[in-house]
């Protein structure tokens, strides 16, 4: 199931700008729906009218789970742009999500 950002109020993307999302969940678990609200949330905010997001039942196709090796569920795939990223967890750690997805950069370290 595909889920096409609220485009009211988004400009136009290229398609070159519009970034491939895939969740894979369990079912619709209360983790499985916060990771999805989590992420709908940090899209709109960070990504606005330049996402998709796939949504993919492990339940109802199991055997999907193999193409992207997910190991743990829920599971974020970034597919696009590459390279391709995963986040694994409900997605409600925002700092983390972000530097994950590369939207934002990771904090430096001292030495």
């Amino acid at each position: 199931m595909a889920i096409p950002p609220d485009s009211s109020q988004a400009a136009p993307a290229k398609p070159a700008d519009v970034w491939m999302l895939r969740l894979y969940v369990a079912g619709q678990t209360p983790r499985s729906l916060v990771a999805l609200a989590n992420l709908k949330r940090l899209c709109e905010e960070h990504l606005k009218g330049r996402y998709t997001i796939e949504v993919i039942d492990l339940v109802k196709t199991p055997q999907l789970a193999k193409n992207d090796q997910i190991l743990a569920i829920p599971t974020l795939v970034r597919e696009i742009p590459q390279p391709m990223r995963r986040i694994i967890g409900d997605l409600s750690n925002t700092e983390r999500v972000l530097i994950g997805l590369d939207l934002v950069p990771a904090p430096k370290t001292s030495t």
